[in-house]
């Protein structure tokens, strides 16, 4: 019995290892993704996410926000500075509770937004959408319980919603989302043996 349990742990380890080979790949897409989006846009993943977010939602305060796209608060709010420094957002004390502040989207964010790629790669979005609905679901419910388990053994939360890290931009958040440039869909460009990301940053 020894044995089996042994060789159990043994293969348990080895799966274990190639998830993280696995993550790698992911994490460095994501850097490369997000490094583009700067460089093309001059906007983070995570800037780009809450934009969308806006968009979608109308005004919201920013822990209706936060809680939406899985960033900490300090962090949204430094973003939030940055995107209404360039006028992309708008703050205001909500009407009917002056204690609330909601955050709006200007319309130079939505004109943004209209010229802004996805969060994900075309190529990886248009191959996703060829799966069957139960495949996609599949993938998500996958994903999610990868992301709890990571979060019950203390690693914390990626959110799939933003991206990984960019030499360009000062904040660090907890959130990280698509493919970068070099990884449409399965054959990512980066090698299993990359390195982790350096944190991420909005």
């Amino acid at each position: 019995m020894k044995s089996k349990d042994e060789s159990q742990t043994r293969i348990a380890e080895g799966v274990t290892e190639m998830v993280v080979a696995v993550l790698r790949r992911i994490i460095r897409a994501i850097d490369l993704r997000s490094r583009y989006l700067v460089t093309r846009y001059g906007l983070t993943v995570p800037q780009l996410t809450i934009l969308k977010a806006l968009s979608a939602n109308g005004g919201c305060c920013v822990t209706e926000l936060t809680e939406e796209i899985h960033l900490s608060q300090a962090t949204a709010t430094g973003i939030l500075d940055r995107l209404e420094k360039r006028g992309l957002v708008r703050r205001e004390r909500s009407d009917h509770d002056r204690r609330r502040v909601l955050v709006w989207l200007t319309g130079a964010g939505e004109e943004l937004l209209t010229e802004a790629p996805t969060l994900l790669r075309e190529e990886f979005t248009a191959e996703f959408s060829k799966l069957r609905d139960w495949e996609q679901t599949q993938i998500l419910s996958s994903i999610q319980r990868l992301v709890s388990m990571m979060e019950a053994s203390g690693f914390g939360a990626p959110s799939i919603k933003t991206t990984g890290p960019t030499a360009a931009s000062p904040d660090r958040t907890r959130a990280s989302p698509g493919p970068g440039p070099q990884a449409a869909g399965p054959a990512a460009g980066s090698s299993a043996t990359a390195g982790p990301s350096r944190g991420e940053k909005g």
